[in-house]
């Protein structure tokens, strides 16, 4: 199973910073190549920034429900996990530029 960090509330990832029903997706820094509940929550325990990642067809999204691995754009061309179709937060979108680079 893949690993999933930071101030962790729950089994399926929500954590102290955001912690509603649809709050299920972790992303992986580009750093360290850790999967973090939160950029928050990166940021509390590393000792780097967290880094947004280039967007490519890397998996580098990870829903918390079902430890199902997307890539960046699999996510956002989708409102729900593609394996298990349990819903995301759509105001993670706010937070976009935080986990994703566009620049390849």
């Amino acid at each position: 199973m893949v690993k999933l960090y930071g101030a962790t509330i729950d089994h399926e990832g929500r954590c102290v910073h955001y912690s509603s029903p649809v709050d299920v997706v972790a992303n992986k820094c580009y750093s360290c190549k850790k999967y973090y509940a939160c950029f928050q929550c990166h940021d509390e325990l590393e000792d780097h920034l967290f880094s947004a990642w280039p967007v490519s067809n890397e998996k580098i999204v990870l829903c918390g429900s079902c430890r199902t691995e997307l890539s960046a754009m699999e996510y956002k061309t989708n409102t729900k996990c593609v394996n298990c179709g349990h819903l995301f937060n759509p105001n993670c979108a706010l937070h976009s530029h935080i986990y994703f680079s566009e620049q390849e």
